[in-house]
């Protein structure tokens, strides 16, 4: 059975980023589905360009990683998700940051792990009582 996994922009990323990813491995892994809010996919595109300068791979391999992560990625409009997730987190994240609520949103209402690389958000979510993380922490 696949584990289902809440995921957020930055490690979307940092597995086009950098080229031995191990975030790309997992993310590529079939025994995984993701799940992400659907307004990722135009923040990526924002980015695009200057990702492309960072990472040492050319466009070719720049858009076939990206192509190979987004369809292992389900995306879920932000209207899914119930004013009760959103309230709650809202809640959660007021104090942290405000661009992590659709995240957090959407683990609570799918009660599904969030996976971040937001250290920040992390600590904040944790002292808050969220734990609900991938991996387990």
């Amino acid at each position: 059975m696949k584990k289902s996994i809440i995921i957020d922009t930055n490690l979307i990323f940092s597995a086009l980023l950098s080229n031995a990813s191990q975030i790309r491995e997992v993310l590529l892994d079939d025994a995984f589905t993701f799940y992400a809010p659907n307004f990722i996919i135009a923040e990526i595109f924002k980015h695009q360009r200057k990702m492309l300068k960072l990472t040492k791979l050319d466009e070719v391999e720049f858009f076939t990683y990206f192509n190979a992560i987004i369809e292992n990625v389900k995306f879920i409009p932000l209207d899914f998700i119930s004013t009760p997730s959103r309230q709650q987190a809202y809640d959660l994240c007021h104090e942290i940051d405000l661009k992590d609520i659709p995240f957090v949103a959407l683990s609570i209402e799918l009660k599904m792990p969030l996976w971040t690389g937001d250290n920040k958000l992390k600590r904040g979510l944790l002292a808050k009582g969220f734990n609900n993380f991938y991996p387990n922490t």
